[in-house]
């Protein structure tokens, strides 16, 4: 099941503070946000709470091909999760591609 943010939180939530609702839910974060990985804040807040994030690098996408992207990703993100069990950042690409970046 997806979640949408704006269904849980303002949409001027600090990302430290849906992070940690996150963690506690134990949610799956997919994002187009990739200045989230550069936050030092942010890092902290989504080890703390073992949130596991998957970013979209491509811009300006169409929410249809966003949604392709993530599809396509979907047997490598499952791959990724079942590998990883603490929270960490992985970059999706447009093509589908995977990579763990922290």
């Amino acid at each position: 099941m997806v979640q949408i943010h704006k269904e849980h939180f303002p949409p001027d939530a600090p990302d430290v503070e849906w992070l940690r609702a996150v963690g506690r839910r134990r949610w799956i974060v997919l994002t187009k946000d990739k200045m989230l990985r550069h936050r030092e804040t942010e890092i902290a807040a989504l080890r703390d709470a073992s949130v596991r994030v998957f970013i979209l690098t491509a811009g300006n996408l169409r929410a249809v091909d966003m949604a392709e992207a993530f599809i396509r990703a979907l047997p490598r993100m499952k791959r990724l999760l079942e590998k990883m069990r603490g929270g960490f950042i992985a970059k999706v690409t447009r093509a589908g591609n995977v990579e763990l970046v922290s």
